[in-house]
């Protein structure tokens, strides 16, 4: 447990993007005894599935509002989760509370992900809120150490994870992507804007066309952290679809750093990594 973990205070604000993972920390605080209040963003956050929680809606970039309803709800602990597409500045929603940080918001943006979220994240720490991270509210949710599928890596694909990884923590710094493609010991991709979907769609096609031509069932997908990166923000994230796009990339499996990927409906990810004959291995960290 984190020494932030020890000190949530209920009810914790989840400002909500795509995807399930949202819903799945509110599931877990609430089975802990914590009420989650979810600030939804419009544009990505399902309106249907938002309606089991407590809710409020927001807009990307109302600042404003945003801090005004996270006081209305006592929410002094707040964490960024689900899938959002970067917007443009000239997308933001602005109200009187983004333009009195608007210079810090347009610094935020001239860098990668993990750059604009810890800059969007201190704005709210200075209004007097915390920013969490999943270790702190749904430690429940991170891949453990190991293989969780029947399947585990053996001889090239362990020397292919090595690669990866290594390849990973050199471009940290530059914060591009999270995921590579390693094929017997040849880097064949790397994660760019498209994210790990179009990754692994861009490796399928490129065996398609015969531009890969390993055989069937080699080479690791491997994601990790960025070097440096504000772990409470953004964290490499695996599911059914990873599982699906691996298959589809004809890939032996995937391995991601233990403690610090989130796994995604872990039960039908694991079922379809075993289907597929595929391994899902946590790496120490």
């Amino acid at each position: 447990m984190t020494s932030a973990a020890s000190e949530i205070v209920s009810p914790v604000g989840v400002i909500a993007g795509g995807g399930a993972m949202p819903f799945a920390v509110a599931d877990s605080l609430a089975a802990r005894g914590i009420t989650p209040v979810l600030f939804a963003l419009r544009g990505a956050c399902d309106p249907a599935r938002a309606e089991r929680f407590r809710h409020r809606w927001i807009s990307v970039g109302q600042v404003g509002r945003a801090t005004q309803l996270f006081r209305e709800e006592g929410c002094r602990d707040l964490i960024f989760i689900g899938t959002l597409v970067r917007p443009a500045l000239s997308e933001i929603r602005i109200d009187w509370g983004t333009l009195r940080v608007l210079g810090r918001i347009m610094r935020s943006f001239r860098g990668g992900d993990d750059h604009l979220l810890s800059g969007i994240g201190k704005i709210f720490e200075q209004q007097g809120f915390r920013m969490v991270g999943i270790k702190d509210v749904a430690p429940d949710l991170l891949m453990p150490e190991g293989a969780i599928t029947r399947a585990v890596p053996k001889g090239p694909a362990v020397a292919d994870i090595a690669r990866g990884r290594a390849v990973l923590a050199a471009l940290g710094p530059f914060d591009i992507g999270q995921a590579a493609v390693v094929i017997d010991g040849h880097v064949v991709a790397v994660e760019d804007i498209e994210g790990t979907d179009g990754l692994l769609a861009r490796v399928a096609k490129l065996r398609a066309d015969g531009r890969i031509r390993a055989s069937g069932g080699r080479g690791v997908l491997v994601k990790a952290p960025k070097s440096g990166q504000d772990l409470r923000f953004d964290l490499p994230t695996i599911g059914a679809r990873t599982v699906e796009g691996a298959a589809k990339a004809e890939l032996a499996g995937i391995a991601v750093i233990a403690g610090n990927t989130i796994a995604a409906e872990p039960q039908a990810m694991i079922e379809a990594a075993d289907k597929a004959g595929l391994f899902i291995q946590g790496l120490p960290a």
